[in-house]
């Protein structure tokens, strides 16, 4: 499992953690009932708190995103296209949030914008 920490970001290091377990379910490179490290072996290969991945697992289990089996470990949960398609959701609305604050500052009118967003679509991009 890749994981990229930045100590130096202004996210938590639970918070980035969650968001690379998440991205690499919702991109396919972690698969359904496929088990992660440890909370110790995580810790320990990218030299974090077991403490802060605990908190991470939780919260991702709490989400819908693994689940934990007693004795056995943590696996990535059954997909749940509901929970992606969220997700997808509040990506989008980041970009969006982007796109209208782009448009407001050039004075690039609501018109144009969707009529750019219609020229993406029809292209099928």
């Amino acid at each position: 499992m890749k994981m990229l920490i930045s100590n130096s970001s202004s996210v938590p290091i639970y918070e980035q953690i969650k968001k690379s377990i998440i991205n690499q379910i919702l991109d396919g490179e972690l698969k359904e009932d496929e088990a992660l490290p440890s909370i110790r072996v995580l810790a320990q290969d990218i030299k974090i708190s077991a403490m802060t991945i605990k908190k991470a697992y939780d919260e991702l289990e709490a989400e819908g995103y693994l689940k934990s089996i007693q004795g056995k470990g943590t696996f990535v949960a059954p997909k749940n296209t509901e929970l992606a398609k969220e997700q997808a959701q509040k990506d989008i609305e980041k970009y969006i949030e982007k796109i209208v604050a782009i448009s407001n500052r050039f004075e690039i009118c609501e018109k144009d914008v969707i009529e750019m967003f219609k020229m993406f679509y029809e292209e099928g991009l």
